[in-house]
């Protein structure tokens, strides 16, 4: 099965493209506070414009995250979301939603704990498309990426202010699926994206890529959303969201939380055409 031809990914991309739209890409972390709430917040995402979605795998020492997403993860392991649940859910996804993109995103020790070759296959089973994870970098991606590559994913690699030249180049060169921009060094949630400063290097990554950029890390709401959002060709949402989820302790509330701020994220990237 070819990666390039089937993935939902590449298919949901390259809709947008035709369409002159930004995506849309909610973080949610799958088993917070539920499993229920979470497939809840799935499906409300989608219906308020959500075009892929990234689920979190809980892990007990997340470092690229800050305190809200760390807290969700702690929640969630609490509640006893592991690999196996995290695909379960997906799989669940699926029996209603066969054409948005899932991408687990995470960090490699879960993956390594459960098998490389058994996570790879599980996950393609449960209609999952792409791993983002965080800890992986390019040199040891190449083994792991010829592993989902078999199965039909992708794995989505990430890109930094801190990320000089010539990695950029081979950073492009190896992306499939999309990459993902982080848009300032520091952990997730911090309230301090600066479009100007990200739009630079942004644009001279889409120069050199061929999959899809998209912006991560500081998007809080329809303002800084639609600011990223005309400079890159995707916007991801995490903390914000997770953050609102928190206290949405059945999956009604989950849904509505979700579908109410991601509706106004969704009209603010939509009033910016390109």
């Amino acid at each position: 099965m070819s990666a390039t031809v089937h993935n939902r990914i590449d298919v949901r991309f390259a809709a947008l493209r035709e369409q002159g739209r930004t995506a849309l890409i909610p973080f949610i972390t799958a088993g917070d506070p539920s499993i229920e709430a979470t497939l809840a917040a799935m499906k409300a995402a989608v219906a308020a414009g959500a075009d892929l979605i990234e689920l979190g795998v809980p892990f007990s020492d997340p470092m690229a995250d800050g305190p809200v997403i760390q807290k969700a993860s702690e929640r969630a392991i609490a509640a006893g979301t592991d690999a196996p649940a995290v695909f379960e859910l997906v799989n669940r996804f699926r029996a209603g939603d066969t054409c948005t993109p899932v991408v687990l995103m995470g960090y490699l020790n879960p993956v390594e704990i459960h098998g490389r070759e058994r996570f790879a296959r599980e996950a393609a089973a449960a209609g999952v498309d792409g791993l983002l994870l965080v800890d992986a970098p390019l040199e040891e991606a190449a083994p792991f990426q010829a592993l989902l590559s078999e199965q039909g994913l992708h794995q989505i690699l990430l890109a930094a202010p801190t990320t000089g030249g010539e990695r950029r180049a081979q950073l492009a060169s190896a992306a499939t699926g999309f990459i993902y921009y982080v848009a300032f060094a520091g952990v997730t949630g911090a309230a301090r994206l600066n479009a100007q400063a990200v739009s630079a290097p942004v644009a001279a990554l889409r120069e050199l890529a061929n999959v899809p950029v998209v912006i991560g890390f500081g998007v809080r709401d329809a303002a800084s959303a639609r600011e990223v959002g005309a400079l890159a060709d995707g916007v991801v949402v995490g903390s914000a969201l997770v953050e609102r989820m928190a206290t949405a302790t059945d999956p009604a509330t989950a849904g509505a939380t979700a579908g109410e701020f991601l509706g106004s994220l969704r009209a603010a990237l939509d009033s910016t055409a390109k």
